[in-house]
Formats: C-alpha cells, sequence, structure tokens
C-alpha cells in the first residue's frame, strides 16, 4: 500500500483489512509523512503489516515507532536538491535516476 500521509490511519487500516479478506500473504505500506496521532498507532499496531516504511519529513517520536517500521531521512535527498538548485542544475532531473 501507498500512501502520501497516514493521520489517523483509517483508510490504510481498511485497505489492509481488504487485502487480508482477499488472500494478501504479505502487506507491506508506505506512506512519505507520518502525521500518526495516537489512535494511528494504537491502530496500525494490530493490523497484519510485515513492513512499514515512511519518511522523517515530519518528526517521527521513538514512542511511534512501530518495531516493523522504518523511517528513512530525507537529508540526503533534500541536500542533493539544494547543491543542484545553488549550481543552476536541473532538480527535476533527480527524480529521473
Amino acid at each position: 500500500l501507498v500512501d502520501d500521509e497516514v493521520l489517523t490511519g483509517g483508510s490504510v487500516c481498511e485497505a489492509v483489512d481488504i487485502l487480508k479478506e482477499n488472500g494478501a500473504k504479505d502487506i507491506y505500506l508506505s506512506f512519505t509523512h507520518a502525521l500518526l496521532i495516537d489512535s494511528a498507532v494504537d491502530e496500525l499496531k494490530e493490523k497484519p503489516i510485515k513492513e512499514i516504511v515512511t519518511t522523517n519529513t515530519l518528526p517521527v517520536p521513538q514512542e511511534k515507532i512501530l518495531p516493523n517500521m522504518t523511517v528513512l531521512s530525507v537529508a540526503p535527498l533534500l541536500g542533493e536538491v539544494i547543491i543542484r538548485a545553488h549550481e543552476g542544475r536541473s532538480v527535476g532531473e533527480l527524480f529521473n535516476e
């Protein structure tokens, strides 16, 4: 499952249920922005999600990081964008590499 952000977790948890009901063996969840209110973390804990991958575009408090969750840093990407902008190179090409 891929989403841009998770706040309440309602839509992704519903999607997980539908996938399981239809025979999905392993479910992976990826979202860019981890807004994650407390109830979302509780909901995600209960779902059969093999791996969750998100980014640190917003700070993710340690207590909201689940054992099956990886939080990727966007720092290298932002650094490269700054370098390219400063040097007058294409930022758009970065996303084609």
